[in-house]
This record gives structure tokens, C-alpha cells and sequence, in this order.
């Protein structure tokens, strides 16, 4: 099994509020309206930075830069798992298309990963 991962950076248009209620919300439920044109998509899962003292302090402790604004996993068998049919590349130009709205696709980062169970 793979595992999509998008380090998603928000469209600076919007504030984090915004752009974290729009992904859940509406962009999620389009997620999960097109499930079954891609049924390759096993798991899909929405982490959302919070804005706390704690991230601050955990990036200090290691000079790293400003975080992502959430990241997106999306779990498939195989990397060949992305969009197929005729539905499912229709599926796909249509997330694409609404993520343009929200995301700020310079600033973010998309990569497949296969997970190592440590514990």
C-alpha cells in the first residue's frame, strides 16, 4: 500500500480559518461525493495545523520554517492507483479545479510514500 501525501499551503487570499473551513467542509464533501469514480482512493485523511505556542516552540527547537497548513493522505494499493476511467480523470480535473480555489500550489508539496510501522 502507498500513500499520497500533499503538504498543503493555503491560497494567501484566504486566513486559516477560512481556508480550513472551506477544505473540510465543502472541499471534503466533494472528496467523499466523488469516492466511488475513483475507487482506487482506500483513505482519505485531512490534518489541520493549529495555530498554538507549541508549534512554535517545537519548529525553534529545530530552526525549521514557516509549517504547511495541513496536510491531505490519500491511501491507494500501488502508485498506479490514481485516476483510470473515463470518471475517474473527470473525478480528478474536478478536485484539481477546486483546489485552485483554496490552495496556493506554488507553497505546496505533493508525493507518494509508503509507510514503516515503528510502533
Amino acid at each position: 500500500m502507498v500513500k499520497l501525501v500533499f503538504c498543503c499551503t493555503r491560497n494567501p487570499d484566504l486566513t486559516r480559518e477560512e481556508f480550513q473551513r472551506y477544505w473540510l467542509e465543502d472541499h471534503g464533501r466533494l472528496v467523499r461525493s466523488l469516492r466511488e469514480a475513483i475507487p482506487s482512493m482506500l483513505r482519505y485523511v485531512q490534518s489541520h495545523t493549529l495555530d498554538t505556542p507549541a508549534n512554535d516552540a517545537v519548529r525553534a527547537s529545530r530552526g525549521s520554517g514557516e509549517p504547511y497548513d495541513g496536510i491531505t493522505e490519500v491511501w491507494f494499493d500501488d502508485v498506479a492507483g490514481g485516476p483510470s476511467t473515463e470518471a475517474s480523470i473527470e473525478a480528478g480535473k474536478r478536485l484539481l479545479q477546486d483546489e485552485s480555489t483554496f490552495l496556493d500550489f506554488a507553497g505546496c508539496s505533493i508525493f507518494y510514500t509508503v509507510e514503516h510501522e515503528i510502533f
